[in-house]
């Protein structure tokens, strides 16, 4: 029995980190050096003072292979290296070195005082290049004039300040999978790839996202997100609230799952308006996502009946409906290939436009 008292984002925020506010700060720029060439037989050298070397860089590389942002809240500050003073001889001092902060492909970087979007990092290996490092001084080799042979200026470094920004994931998958608690989708994502989220048969077993690679074959592919369950009145903050809803707003579709099962008391339609009460609540937008229903759980004759008796009043509210029984797999085969149909014409409406 589930703790009525039991904070589920307590647990979720110490699994599953989707937003962090970080603060950054750029390198400092290297002094400028004052110094004048001292060498025998040459008594007025001259100035002879290098610059300062510029200060390092902060960039943000989105990586594929991160899932969360649970690393970036280790640290209080992330700070480049600042430049190093210039010398004399001319020598410029060396460039302080950038920090690479590698954050998951889908992460949103904000302002975090206006929430300005700032960059949004989607494809794997592309960055952004936060705050840039001072400049380094000049040295007093480049004040040296017509009217002034041995100057004794030089520039001290730019210095930088710090900067607050707040980060936000967005799960990118081609398939959200939706639907009440226990209505399959965990078993489902484990058995169309290789994720291997929690299963158990009580509500909230799923508390964070898990995303899944389905092989169709040699040349189909396409990533599905298992979304943990939705309950009336999470727009409200009831059960783990809307806040993984999110992770759905790059999804192509959604594939949304109703328990059939036969030790499921409750009306299959009623929970169908549920969820979609919560997703219209959340986002206008995401309601009107393209949708296939599924049937699940469809594993004995009572279910396949009761599946029959709900089919038509289904194909009303959408002619996408399947049955499915993730158990023994029946039905699932011609569900994948039913969402990569539908993938393939949503593509291909996306390139169409202008």
């Amino acid at each position: 029995m589930v703790d009525p008292f039991f904070n589920f984002n307590d647990l979720v925020d110490f699994m599953f980190i989707d937003e962090v506010t970080i603060l950054i700060q750029a390198g400092d720029g290297g002094d400028g050096c004052c110094s004048f060439r001292r060498e025998k037989y040459v008594p007025l050298g001259g100035p002879d003072g290098g610059d300062g070397g510029d200060g390092g860089d902060i960039i943000f590389e989105a990586d594929s292979h991160l899932s969360t942002l649970t690393d970036l809240k280790k640290r209080r500050l992330y700070k480049a290296g600042c430049g190093s003073p210039g010398k004399g001889k001319t020598m410029t001092g060396k460039k302080g070195m950038d920090l690479v902060v590698k954050i998951p492909a889908g992460t949103l970087i904000k302002d975090k005082e206006n929430l300005e979007l700032l960059a949004d990092l989607t494809e794997h290996n592309t960055q952004f290049v936060a705050a840039r490092g001072g400049s380094g001084g000049r040295g007093n080799a480049r004040f040296k004039s017509s009217r002034n042979r041995a100057p004794r200026r030089f520039d001290l470094g730019a210095k930088t300040e710090e900067k607050k920004l707040f980060l936000e994931l967005k799960l990118l998958a081609d398939v959200a999978v939706i639907g009440l608690p226990n209505a399959g989708k965990s078993t489902f994502i484990s058995k169309i790839s290789h994720a291997r989220p929690k299963i158990a048969d009580y509500p909230f077993t799923t508390l964070i996202p898990n995303l899944g690679v389905v092989q169709l074959d040699d040349f189909s592919t396409f990533v599905a997100a298992d979304i943990p369950g939705l309950v009336e009145g999470a727009h409200q903050g009831k059960g783990l609230g809307i806040r993984f809803l999110k992770h759905t707003e790059r999804s192509r579709l959604l594939v949304h799952l109703l328990d059939f099962s036969s030790g499921n008391t409750r009306d299959p339609l009623d929970d169908y308006q549920i969820v979609q009460h919560e997703l219209e609540c959340f986002s206008r937008r995401l309601y009107q996502s393209p949708q296939i229903l599924v049937a699940s759980k469809v594993d004995h004759p009572a279910a396949i009946e009761k599946f029959q008796a709900y089919e038509s009043r289904l194909k009303d509210i959408n002619t996408q409906v399947y049955f499915i029984s993730s158990m023994t797999g029946e039905g699932v085969p011609k569900l994948l290939w039913g969402i990569k149909k539908v993938l393939d014409r949503l593509k291909a409406a996306e390139l169409a436009s202008p």
